[in-house]
């Protein structure tokens, strides 16, 4: 089986639902965040604070360019549709699915801003990320799946019929 990566803001639930769906699919999982965390060797909010935007991008797309799985579910962390080329390299292993949730959902979700490892400019807010990210997360999905009201076994059903019909 190819692989299933999953984009979407932050807070929308693609740890979550990648590391059920791995299991139900007996694929592996990888959080990329994770790869980032271990690979600097410090928390995503304390990168962004002591290297700043700039440097975890950097280090998020080298991570991302260099994937190099089969059989897995990937969840990327908000920011992987900033990078084409990035994408266009995870696309040739996988179904990309973009896991569309509400704005008003995401700000009661996001209350942690500051410690959560989201990158914001100064002054931007998660309106305005979202306004900006969202028409990214359909251009290079493959496939919408809507989480808002339902439970993550819902959410693994939708996105394995989803990849079944492909």
């Amino acid at each position: 089986m190819e692989n299933i990566i999953l984009i979407g803001m932050p807070a929308s639930g693609k740890s979550t639902v990648g590391r059920h769906l791995a299991k139900k699919l007996n694929m592996d999982f990888i959080d990329t965040d994770n790869l980032i965390e271990k690979c600097e060797g410090m928390k995503l909010q304390e990168i962004i604070n002591q290297k700043g935007n700039d440097y975890f991008w950097k280090v998020e797309e080298n991570i991302l360019c260099n994937l190099d799985c089969h059989d897995t579910v990937i969840a990327t962390g908000g920011s992987a549709v900033l990078f084409p080329k990035a994408i266009e390299h995870m696309r040739q292993t996988g179904i990309i699915i973009y896991l569309e949730q509400s704005l008003s959902w995401l700000k009661k979700r996001l209350y942690n801003l500051d410690s959560r490892g989201v990158t914001l400019d100064e002054g931007e807010s998660i309106e305005s990320l979202y306004n900006y990210r969202v028409p990214l997360y359909k251009r290079y999905s493959q496939t919408t799946v809507e989480v808002a009201n339902k439970s993550v076994e819902e959410v693994v059903n939708e996105i394995i019929k989803s990849c079944m019909q492909r």
